[in-house]
């Protein structure tokens, strides 16, 4: 007579030489393998780990700041003659960089209040009919280019640096409001139906379902109109909005390159930081089940 089988805990049991456990919170950490397929100690309700490695952390910005020492160290020794130095003197530089970017921050925060909420308000079905309208004014910042719609709004407003806000804003606008009505466009039906089932509200399907499964396509259309308002602010300066354009176009009327390529460097490396920046909160505020299998 063969060996009798030694009995199994509750909720345990046996296929194929395999033990298999219902409960996958009651698994202990001891090679099991549950009925959802994952290993005990790990439970099916775990939010995945987040993806969010060191070396996005800490390589990105050691590079940055290199190249910005190493552009410091250039400058300080360059040899400059009087109307560059005139050109650099003081805190010329820093007050120029820093007003890049308030001019980069103010406007971007204007896209995100104008362009998210009009983006979730074309996909409701009330408005559907207005998007080919509202799509096309924004495609105008696009279409036209960003000195001439800048010299446009100089006419009309005059200059200073709310034009240059408003400015960079008709020209980063369409890529965050694109990507809010894709990204909600894109949601599988069955899930606003199946949310709508069980009692949700619309406004509960759109805060708990609809814009988290969307946020991964916003927060893209967002780190491209930040890197937009970047290029664009360096026109800022001709409508007195002031910014890095001003070190670029002194350096051009004035043919002093070492003003020139100061402008130019500042600009690409405060783009890079921006871009970092915003991956790092794409990272961040991802949805974590959305993170399974990236």
């Amino acid at each position: 007579m063969s060996a009798r089988r030694p009995e199994r805990p509750p909720g345990e049991h046996e296929v194929r030489g395999l033990a298999f456990r219902d409960d996958p919170e009651a698994a202990e950490d001891d090679g099991v393998t549950n009925v959802v397929g994952t290993r005990t100690g790990q439970h099916a309700n775990e939010a995945p780990e987040r993806r969010l490695r060191w070396p996005k952390l800490v390589v990105t910005p050691l590079v940055l700041a290199a190249a910005l020492g190493a552009t410091y160290l250039w400058i300080s020794n360059a040899d400059l003659d009087s109307i560059a130095h005139n050109a650099l003197a003081g805190d010329t530089v820093q007050l120029r960089f820093w007003q890049s970017v308030k001019l980069t921050a103010y406007s971007t925060f204007w896209v995100l209040i104008i362009a998210i909420p009009v983006g979730i308000a074309l996909t409701r079905r009330q408005l559907r009919k207005a998007t080919p309208f509202v799509t096309a004014l924004a495609n105008i910042g696009q279409a036209t280019p960003a000195i001439g719609l800048l010299a446009l709004l100089v006419i009309w407003l005059g200059i200073g640096p709310r034009t240059a806000i408003i400015g960079m804003v008709a020209y980063a606008v369409l890529p965050v409001l694109s990507n809010t009505m894709a990204g909600l466009r894109s949601i599988d039906p069955t899930l606003v139906e199946s949310a709508r089932g069980i009692g949700m509200s619309a406004v509960g399907v759109l805060a708990k379902v609809e814009l988290p499964l969307a946020v991964p396509l916003i927060l893209a259309g967002v780190r491209t109109a930040l890197v937009l308002n970047v290029g664009t602010s360096t026109l800022a300066t001709f409508g007195g909005g002031g910014g890095l354009g001003d070190l670029i176009t002194t350096g051009i009327q004035t043919q002093r390159m070492p003003v020139l390529v100061l402008g130019s460097i500042l600009t690409v490396l405060l783009a890079l930081a921006v871009d970092w920046i915003a991956s790092v909160a794409e990272q961040l505020m991802r949805p974590r089940g959305l993170e399974v299998g990236v």
